[in-house]
């Protein structure tokens, strides 16, 4: 390693001491070190001196098993080295790993310990060539993402029906087949309109802004899909264009990215309402199957179907019970128990509002001796005239203001207040008080007519 600039060249003994000549085991009063302990501080140093690096060679003696982790030889005309790539950082390629291929792999230098072999524990792998465009790329993402472009408010839903879909895509191919193919099947009345545009290549980011741009007019569209299938950064690149991606910001409908597969990410996909991980699933996504919306429709219908028989059962049972409630049976028994509550309320109003007026007029007076000083004229006034209402409304409720409009009260020899006219109180002597006085009375007979119209009030002559 003599000369490389990442790691100072160090001399290592047997013992693994830098600087020391090398003795044999005999020899030296030094513990001999194991293997594992050897490769171990080699590790170290490799790790310590190597903490990234990146490589360029070609991808040979692939292998993926079922872990999902990648193992492979990067190798070049001279020189081989192993690589490890886990399955997490796998998952986030941009590329798809095949034999023979030019790649740059960045990664950490160590050593695997079981066979001895120093190896690179792989964090990304780039086709050859990509750096420059992952720069790029990420520093347009970064631009557009601080101007608010790929914020999810400015996100729409797809339309839960559309009936008219645009489509951006190349006419040849297999993507469009499999598009419309999975319409077809799946939402047969959808019309579909294509625009044909070349899908990479230079000029090609420009014919697909402006195939998205065109469909802001007329034939209009209720949702609009930019599709094509997988390939390496190169060639989606027209997807990562900041033209593409503010033809699809500015977009009138709701937009679906399906470029690519499903490891596959670009610029598009962030700008666009919907991602689709493939163009197939773009067509999935915009046209939901209709057997699925027979089979919801169904299962709505006898939801609905459910629920009016349960309402029509509770309201017989309701029926039923009212049908047997002792109003239906006995109303005059209801009636002449809410009179009865009817009377005792009127008692208890007329016992509340004597209450009410003592405690106006205790408060009147208080205010009065209290707030004198305070010269509360206009407070007193208030209050004067809120006692005298409470007067008023009390003295209207008086059996006495009764009395004073034309009524009288009848009582019979215990001094119980009659309420109503019955046979029994014929030749009875009664009490009868008037506003100006009593006077006692003698039932003669009862009138007829206020027998058929309920309680009323018998006539007698003076005795007295």
């Amino acid at each position: 390693m003599a000369g490389d600039p990442l790691i100072e060249e160090q001399e290592l003994d047997f013992w693994g001491k830098p600087g020391a000549e090398a003795t044999a085991p005999g020899e030296s009063a030094e513990k001999p070190l194991s293997v594992s302990e050897l490769t171990r501080r080699v590790r170290a140093l490799l790790e310590a001196g190597f903490p990234q690096v990146w490589v360029e060679g070609e991808i040979s003696n692939l292998r993926c098993p079922s872990s999902g982790h990648y193992y492979f030889t990067l190798k070049d005309e001279q020189a081989v080295i192993q690589i490890v790539l886990f399955r997490s950082d796998a998952a986030r390629l941009s590329i798809r790993l095949r034999e023979g291929a030019a790649v740059v792999v960045r990664g950490r230098l160590t050593i695997f310990e079981a066979r001895g072999q120093y190896q690179i524990v792989a964090a990304d792998v780039q086709a050859r060539g990509e750096g420059a465009l992952l720069e790029r790329l990420e520093a347009l993402k970064r631009r557009l993402a601080a101007e608010g472009l790929f914020d999810s408010a400015r996100k729409r839903r797809l339309p839960a029906f559309p009936e008219r879909v645009g489509l951006v895509t190349s006419l040849k191919g297999a993507v469009i087949q499999d598009f419309l193919r999975i319409l077809e099947r799946r939402a047969p009345g959808l019309e579909i309109f294509v625009r044909d545009v070349p899908v990479q290549g230079a000029q090609a980011a420009r014919a697909i802004a402006a195939a998205i741009r065109a469909f802001n007019g007329p034939p209009s569209v209720d949702v609009l899909v930019i599709a094509r299938g997988g390939g390496s950064l190169e060639d989606l690149w027209p997807f990562n264009e900041e033209i593409v991606a503010r033809a699809l910001a500015d977009c009138r409908v709701p937009t679906v990215s399906g470029v690519g597969h499903e490891t596959d990410f670009t610029i598009a996909d962030l700008a666009a309402d919907l991602r689709a991980p493939t163009p197939s699933a773009a067509a999935e996504l915009i046209a939901r199957d209709w057997n699925d919306w027979r089979s919801e429709v169904e299962r709505l219908r006898q939801q609905a179907g459910r629920a009016v028989a349960r309402m029509l059962e509770l309201g017989r049972e309701r029926l039923a019970r009212l049908a047997g409630s002792p109003f239906f049976r006995e109303p005059s028994r209801i009636l002449s128990r809410w009179q009865q509550m009817v009377d005792e309320e009127e008692e208890a109003l007329q016992r509340s509002l004597r209450r009410a007026v003592s405690i106006k007029k205790e408060r009147w007076e208080y205010l009065v001796r209290h707030w004198k000083a305070l010269r509360c004229e206009e407070q007193i006034r208030r209050l004067s005239e809120q006692v005298e209402q409470w007067a008023a409304r009390l003295a209207a409720l008086s059996p006495e203001a009764t009395l004073q409009r034309g009524y009288a009260i009848a009582f019979d020899e215990q001094g119980r207040i009659l309420r109503k006219a019955s046979p029994e109180l014929i030749g009875r002597e009664l009490r009868v008080r008037v506003a100006s006085g009593s006077l006692d009375a003698r039932v003669l007979r009862l009138a007829p007519g206020e027998l058929r119209s309920g309680p009323g009030v018998g006539s007698g002559e003076s005795s007295g």
